[in-house]
């Protein structure tokens, strides 16, 4: 496929508008793969690259979470993610229910291409991995732990008890697949004898019962690139499940976790910083040494600077996974109110109210005073003499 910045738009590739329903994804897909299926245009390489990228621009668009972050950040924010078909094999294996018998009806024989049976990709597998802020933000390799088969140790995989043999499925002849005739149409459809094996297995391994091979936990160091956001993966080619008939293994994907920041909020591969200040600091301006991932930063902060005020600090935000641009910190200023004051303090800020004229609460009275003066009136007037 073509690099990223070569690639079209998704939206445009399937020919619908960016507020398209589930159906009209779908249906813009069907009649794209139906015109450059690779059955109805063979030894058509043109015909073959518009089949990969309509079915690399529905794999992410049909996908409810892919999609928003294509909407949001473009092909960067599904890269390692999307598609990325390189075989039309791939497709085939990825969307098989689609090609036989769902979405396609069938038409081009459940997917497979004419021929022999072809092998069977592995299944791609999952871990997960939980960054800090400051670990996302720069190269670390990580290990991770997951599920995966392995060959059975007691058959070599082949499924059958040792000093036995699969027997070839009489009923496709070993090719995993029967063909019937439907009017014009010709529908092949995996063997239901073998399950498109090709053979049979009559006298299974015990300790796999008959699959080839057995559950195992692996352990894998993982490099996770600088600038990984919260929600991407990183694909590790052939870490998967094992074919089940010799064929290439799966891969693994890895999705990364980040935990909350209690200082930074992120937003792409911006940061956001909010920053407390006194009143005085912000009518009179100040030098204020900031955090950042890379150490503290002084910042000048100008004289009558106002609340919510946003000062960007350079290259100070998260690096960009594929090699970009660094995001900058924004740091947004909020007014800090003290709960209390010292008397001095107290004295200054009522001169500087009379000086503004600005009509503030009085002094506390005492609670005795209050009583006084509450019962004063009562007496003045000579009612209890």
């Amino acid at each position: 496929m073509a690099t990223m910045a070569q690639k079209r738009d998704y939206y445009e590739v399937l020919g619908i508008s960016r507020t398209a329903s589930d159906r009209e994804i779908a249906n813009a897909y069907r009649n794209l793969a139906l015109k450059y299926h690779p059955d109805a245009n063979p030894n058509n390489d043109k015909a073959t690259v518009r089949f990969k990228e309509a079915a690399e621009a529905y794999e992410v668009l049909n996908d409810t979470q892919k999609r928003a972050r294509y909407d949001q950040y473009g092909h960067a924010g599904v890269e390692g993610g999307g598609g990325q078909f390189h075989e039309v094999e791939d497709i085939f294996e990825a969307f098989g229910d689609m090609f036989s018998g769902g979405l396609f009806g069938d038409l081009f024989g459940g997917g497979r291409r004419r021929g022999g049976r072809r092998q069977r990709r592995g299944a791609d597998v999952r871990c997960d991995v939980t960054l800090d802020l400051e670990e996302a933000a720069r190269s670390v390799t990580k290990t991770v732990e997951f599920a995966r088969s392995k060959a059975c140790g007691n058959c070599g995989a082949s499924g059958v008890a040792p000093g036995s043999t699969k027997q070839t499925c009489s009923r496709c002849g070993g090719r995993g697949q029967v063909v019937q005739s439907a009017g014009i149409l010709r529908v092949q459809t995996a063997c239901p004898a073998c399950q498109g094996a090709g053979a049979i297995i009559s006298d299974p391994c015990r300790d796999c019962r008959g699959q080839g091979y057995v559950p195992a936990k692996v352990s894998l160091d993982v490099a996770i690139p600088a600038g990984v956001d919260d929600g991407m993966r990183v694909r590790l080619p052939g870490e998967g499940e094992p074919s089940p008939d010799g064929g290439p293994a799966g891969d693994c994907y890895c999705f990364v976790s980040v935990r909350k920041h209690r200082l930074f909020e992120r937003d792409g591969s911006h940061l956001i910083l909010r920053l407390p200040m006194t009143y005085t600091q912000a009518a009179l301006g100040a030098t204020i040494e900031v955090p950042t991932l890379d150490g503290p930063y002084e910042l000048k902060v100008p004289a009558g600077t106002q609340p919510g005020d946003v000062f960007r600090i350079r290259s100070q935000g998260m690096p960009d996974p594929r090699g970009g641009l660094r995001g900058d910190l924004l740091v947004q200023t909020f007014i800090e109110i003290p709960k209390r004051l010292s008397t001095e303090q107290e004295t200054l800020l009522r001169e500087l109210a009379e000086l503004e004229h600005a009509d503030v609460t009085p002094h506390r009275k005492s609670f005795l005073k209050t009583l006084r003066n509450y019962f004063a009136p009562a007496t003045e007037n000579g009612e209890d003499e």
